[in-house]
Formats: structure tokens, C-alpha cells, sequence
């Protein structure tokens, strides 16, 4: 979603970031074909492989071509009004080729689906299927519901959904890194999200069922797994069988002893609840990746307070402090809310501060847009106007290319253990992969018989603001 006023990321190369991905698989052994578009967050497409899966249980085969489905989903992001607006005008769409292909059957999944329901299927006519993120077990009875002719819906939020028992359908895969969800929902009420609502309470999976799921992907050839949550931190599962528990610090490692081929990396941290135990941990085991997305916000802690984060900038940047202290080495990246609501230029000017101390690598950047039942929208007034909104945004993201070109322009020189992921974008003739920090490099292949899944050392020998160049230094 690299447009003004949804989450910008200096980066590229990379899934991360795209507005929408669909996903297709071998269709030739299923009678019935599914298309899907997933938007937004790392979630939303790990929920997608789990929707495959329930699909794939009940005949259906992805296909790339939507015009070859029997049955279009589109998994949804509802964190900026924008956003909504982009998969309305794509439903608009497919509600033309159903116009042509009666039989189609379009369906909203995610968090749109629970906030928009009844627009979208009765004002809006657009869709035939509503499911919400916790009742993807539905979809079979949903789908047969809809095929009479019925709207079909189920939004239901449930305490205990954490779909361990699921074994994802890896789409779109690169066949070397996969998400694995180890928990769902969020008990942070920061007053500008809507997950809290559309997504339900925390609740953690199985730790062995995560374990499994990670030996399995390290079994089949996978060589990267990145931990998801709304806020991975706050992971906490009870064994009722023993009366134990394990946190997030020990889940991490745990996955880390799966074998030391296998990298492990995590999204996201809450700031509040990243604890030593974890920093420790990553610390100690050479293939957790050392890299930590850990929003700020903002820099400012009158408005930290206004969107109920719970910390203030000191403690913030004591937190920056503390992992570089722990881990020297260790890369961050940020989210970066601009324009909320009263926030003045001194206040503005205080984020471009942290940013500046915090040296992030890359940031996530957007200016704040009302999301309807959110705290926000209850308590506060929207009252920074659009055309200063825009304007500080520019100046966020101009100051995060300075410090992505800095810190990308430090490694120049440095050698790197880098995670072949494939063929470069823009030339076959290249590799890609990304190193502990997260960051991505491209390099030539040139008479070397590597492969992807393959680890190489590779000499940085030039930069971008986004991706490092560099040559594989023989073995």
C-alpha cells in the first residue's frame, strides 16, 4: 500500500508492503476454482493460506485468472479509509463479470467484513458472502447458503478461534519463507484502530501445534518462518494438561532449536510488552534474525497518550536504548501515525526527533484518516486539516529516505550471511534475499550453482535507500 496516506515502506524487492497479492495453486485435480486477493497486513494473507485450506477441503483449486473462478474473495484491510475505498472500486469490478457469469459467487473476508456487512451486501449489492476473521470455518456451509440465492453471513468473533488445527495451504509461496500465525485479536485499545473490533480479543494458539507447523515447513525445504501477531509479545499459552505456560521469549525459542538452518523472525512488537527475556533470547541464537518492527506513532507524548499506547516518548527511545544496548547489531523499523487529532507543529516536529534518535532503518508512514467506532472517532475531532496532514507526512517520509540511505550506504563494505528468496524483480540474471537485519540484497549469480533456500556470504559493494548490492563471496 505505497500511496500517500496509507503505509508507506522504504523497501522493495519484497511481498511485504503490496496493496493486494492473489494467490493460485495447481487447479488441475479440482473441479471448482477459487480467486483470491488479500490486502493489507502480514495476517490478512497468512489467514488467506488458511482460508485455501478449508476451500481446498471442499474441492476448490486457486487460480490465478479470476475469470476461470467459480468463487472471488477478498480478504480485506479496514485500518484506512482508503484502503476500503480500493476494494470497493475492485468489487465494483467483479460485480461486472458477475453481471456476464451469473453463477460467480463474491465474497469480503476479513475486517471489512464485520464493519461493513450490511452496506455492502444490501445498499451496495456487492457482494454475495460476508466473513468475518473468526468464522473462516463457515465458508463451506456460507458458500452452499449463497449458491441458493440467500446472502450469507457470519462476523462472529470468538474467545477461543485460533485455527491450530489448520495446516495452511502456502500460496503464491516462494517455496523458502512462510508466516506461521501463533496468536489472534488484540487487548491494545489504541484509539485510532479498528483490529480490537474487527478482530476480537487476544487469545494464543497451541505452542506445540506452532512447533509442528515450523518442523513441518523445515521438513518440506523452508528455510525462514516469521512469527505473526497483532502483538506477538503478548503471547501467552496455558497447558492445561500440566498446569505450564510458555511466553513469547520461550516460544521463540523453542522455534529457534527446530534446526539452526532454520531463520525465525517476528512481527509485530508492542513496545510496552517487548521484554529482556526476548531481546536476550534473540541475542543468544544466531539464526533469530536480529530485527524488531516496533511502532512509535508518534514522538510526541501528549499524543501518545491521546492514542492510548501507554508509553511516553522517554520510555520509547529508553526502549531503542535498551535493544542496541543488548543487541548492537539489531535493525528497527516503525510505524508512524502523522496529523492525529490536535497534534500541533511543535508536536510534529517531535517525531521527526525520534526519528533522528531512533535511527530507524524503515518506517511504515501515514497520516491518521477517522476510522469509524474507534475511541478516536468517539472522543476526539479530526482537526488537522488534510493539505497539513499531507505536508507532514512528505516531510516524515523525505527524513526516513535520508535515514534508509544512511544506514543502507554504513553497510557498503560489510559482508552479509543473505537467504537466497529468488530471482531479482527486475533481472533473472540476479538473485535476491535479505540478511539478519531484514534488509535486501541483490546480487549477480553469475557461474555459482546456488539455489533458492541456499545461505551465501555476500560483499556489500553499493546501496540504495532500499535494497544493498553485492557480490557472493565463494565459499
Amino acid at each position: 500500500m505505497n500511496i500517500l496516506d496509507l503505509p508507506t515502506k522504504i523497501h522493495d524487492e519484497s511481498r511485504q508492503g503490496e496493496a493486494y497479492a492473489p494467490v493460485a495453486q495447481e487447479t488441475a485435480l479440482f473441479s471448482k476454482k477459487f480467486y483470491i486477493e488479500s490486502y493489507g497486513c502480514q495476517m490478512n494473507f497468512s489467514d488467506s493460506e488458511i482460508v485455501a485450506a478449508i476451500l481446498h477441503q471442499e474441492g476448490f483449486g486457486a487460480t490465478k485468472q479470476f475469470e476461470e473462478a467459480s468463487l472471488i474473495l477478498l480478504n480485506t484491510c479496514s485500518i484506512r479509509e482508503k484502503a476500503e475505498q480500493t476494494i470497493r472500486k475492485r468489487l465494483t469490478e467483479f460485480r461486472k463479470t458477475k453481471e456476464k457469469k451469473p453463477e460467480l459467487l463474491i465474497g469480503i473476508l476479513g475486517c471489512m467484513a464485520e464493519r461493513l456487512k450490511a452496506k455492502l451486501l444490501e445498499e451496495e449489492k456487492l457482494v454475495d458472502i460476508v466473513v468475518g476473521p473468526d468464522a473462516y470455518r463457515s465458508l463451506p456451509a456460507l458458500i452452499a447458503e449463497a449458491e441458493t440465492g440467500q446472502k450469507a453471513v457470519n462476523v462472529l468473533l470468538s474467545r477461543e478461534e485460533t485455527y491450530a488445527d489448520i495446516a495452511p495451504i502456502r500460496l503464491d509461496s516462494n517455496g523458502v519463507t512462510a508466516f506461521v500465525s501463533i496468536m489472534r485479536g488484540c487487548n491494545n485499545m489504541c484509539s485510532f484502530c479498528v483490529v480490537p473490533f474487527t478482530r476480537g480479543r487476544e487469545r494464543s494458539r497451541n505452542a506445540d501445534s506452532i512447533v509442528a507447523e515450523v518442523e513441518d515447513l523445515f521438513r518440506r525445504g523452508y528455510r525462514e518462518v516469521t512469527l505473526l501477531g497483532q502483538n506477538v509479545d503478548s503471547y501467552h499459552w496455558l497447558n492445561e494438561a500440566d498446569n505450564t505456560s510458555v511466553n513469547f521469549a520461550q516460544l521463540l525459542e523453542k522455534v529457534a532449536l527446530v534446526n539452526p538452518l532454520l531463520r525465525v523472525r517476528f512481527s509485530t512488537s508492542h513496545p510496552k510488552d517487548i521484554t529482556d527475556d526476548v531481546l536476550y533470547i534473540m541475542a543468544k541464537y544466531k539464526n533469530i534474525c536480529q530485527y524488531i518492527h516496533l511502532p512509535i506513532q508518534s514522538g510526541n507524548s501528549r499524543i501518545l497518550q491521546l492514542m492510548n499506547r501507554t508509553y511516553s516518548r522517554e520510555w520509547y527511545l529508553a526502549k531503542v536504548d535498551r535493544i542496541k544496548e543488548i543487541m548492537p547489531d539489531c535493525s528497527i523499523s516503525t510505524d508512524i501515525i502523522t496529523g492525529f487529532c490536535t497534534e500541533t507543529e511543535a508536536e510534529h516536529q517531535d517525531t521527526l526527533s525520534a526519528m533522528e534518535y531512533a535511527q530507524y532503518d524503515y518506517a511504515y508512514m501515514f497520516f491518521y484518516s477517522e476510522r469509524p467506532g474507534t475511541l478516536a472517532a468517539k472522543r476526539f475531532t479530526d482537526n488537522v486539516p488534510e493539505a497539513v496532514k499531507k505536508r507532514r507526512l512528505q516531510e516524515i517520509i523525505n527524513l526516513q529516505n535520508e535515514l534508509s540511505k544512511k544506514s543502507y550506504m554504513n553497510d557498503v563494505g560489510k559482508s552479509f550471511e543473505v537467504l537466497i528468496e529468488g530471482e531479482s524483480k527486475k533481472d533473472n540474471l540476479y538473485w535476491k534475499g535479505r540478511n539478519p537485519q531484514n534488509k535486501m540484497l541483490v546480487f549477480p549469480k553469475k557461474q555459482f550453482n546456488y539455489k533458492p533456500g541456499d545461505y551465501v556470504n555476500v560483499l556489500v559493494h553499493d546501496a540504495t535507500q532500499a535494497t544493498l548490492l553485492g557480490e557472493i563471496i565463494p565459499a
